[in-house]
């Protein structure tokens, strides 16, 4: 008969771990038990007693209470990483945890929230094998016309997927080449996008985010195996779909009729694009050959761009809003305190503050973010409609679900 702690969830204790960049040896060294007794905790095999678990919460810096809480069903959609072929499994692993972690305070913040509805536009076929390149544009065009978004730049990309109900977080990692990660849950089926932020600057950050949402748009249906199998094209696909989002062929082509990296870097701060991003948008487009692109590279080398663009400095990390105004909705109109927001949340401060974009010490000082205008309590202002009034992105209503 195994003995220990009730309800230990052996996946809190992985996760954790994992989370935190511990080997099992490591981890083992500072609870004071064997790594083989890790080990069998992690399988399920042994049940840490009390002693044991609040030693495991005290060193993991997560509340024993987290280790408690049932694993919801997560789904088994594919999780999208946008990275270099040399990124560790471990950065692999830890954004995917996180975004299981921002999925379950969502799924908290949903008994009281109302998120906008999930809007994502689909394909007519979604099997990616069949997906031309030429549909890749028009799905890119078909987002822009289903969010009202026209063909010009596109201001805050963060704040259109947010609209669009896609949950989203940006968060330093540890691992510079980890750039973003994406997927479907089934928790609410609904999408989430962690975007890494080690060292990307705004432009970058927002390509990141365009190519997650080409991710979220064309393979929500594949599946673990043809993403590896296949990895090399669906990262092919979804850089195309996100220089198709980012710079339409009819309003980006008729800016660089005369394309070069001067021109280029008199519109980057209109369109919030990188110089290299647009020289493979115009290849994409024809309208450079490929003795032509190679010159642009070679300039672009000897002009020292490739560690880093000029107006890189110039244009910033687009906010996360969702996730810290639903926070302080709670507290300003829904009447939770902080320690009573941090409760339902399970998970310790400093998580939580990352996950939801907060600022650091939010939930231990006095701090507070700007009042939220575009969710709502689901049992407050029913009969209309609000909007946000801010002063970047093309404002999109967030629309509520009915109560059940």
């Amino acid at each position: 008969m195994r003995t220990g702690v009730t309800g230990f969830q052996p996946e809190r204790l992985l996760q954790a771990r994992m989370c935190r960049g511990l080997t099992q040896t490591a981890l083992a060294i500072v609870v004071g038990r064997s790594s083989g007794t890790i080990s069998k905790w992690e399988r399920g095999d042994q049940i840490p007693e009390s002693e044991a678990l609040e030693r495991l919460a005290s060193c993991l810096g997560i509340p024993a209470s987290w280790f408690l809480k049932k694993i919801p069903v997560y789904g088994d959609q594919v999780c999208f990483f946008r990275s270099t072929a040399s990124v560790t499994k471990e950065a692999q692993s830890i954004s995917d945890i996180r975004l299981k972690w921002l999925n379950e305070l969502s799924i908290t913040l949903q008994h009281w929230i109302d998120w906008p509805l999930v809007n994502i536009p689909s394909l007519d076929d979604t099997d990616h094998r069949n997906i031309s390149d030429a549909e890749v544009e028009g799905a890119a065009l078909k987002a822009r016309k289903e969010w009202n978004l026209g063909l010009g730049p596109i201001s805050d990309i963060v704040l259109v997927l947010e609209n669009a109900g896609v949950i989203c977080v940006r968060e330093e990692l540890g691992f510079t080449k980890m750039d973003g990660t994406s997927r479907w849950f089934a928790t609410d089926n609904r999408p989430y996008v962690f975007l890494a932020a080690d060292k990307a600057n705004g432009t970058r950050s927002r390509f990141d985010a365009a190519h997650e949402l080409g991710h979220i748009i064309l393979h929500r249906n594949v599946n673990d195996l043809e993403f590896y199998k296949r990895y090399p094209e669906l990262e092919r696909q979804a850089n195309l779909f996100a220089g198709a989002f980012l710079l339409p062929a009819e309003s980006f082509a008729a800016e660089v009729m005369r394309p070069s990296l001067d021109t280029f870097i008199t519109i980057k701060s209109r369109w919030k694009v990188s110089v290299a991003a647009m020289i493979m948008r115009c290849k994409q487009l024809d309208i450079i050959d490929d003795d032509y692109a190679t010159r642009l590279w070679k300039n672009y080398s000897a002009r020292g761009w490739r560690k880093g663009e000029p107006l890189d400095d110039q244009i910033g990390f687009e906010p996360i809003r969702l996730l810290p105004r639903a926070i302080n909705l709670l507290m300003s109109e829904g009447g939770l305190s902080r320690d009573a927001v941090l409760s339902a949340f399970g998970l310790n401060a400093s998580d939580c503050e990352r996950l939801c974009g907060l600022p650091s010490r939010f939930f231990t000082q006095q701090d507070s973010v700007s009042q939220l205008k575009t969710v709502r309590l689901k049992h407050i202002n029913k009969q209309h409609n609000l909007e946000v009034n801010e002063s970047q992105g093309n404002i999109i209503q967030f629309p509520t679900k009915p109560n059940i």
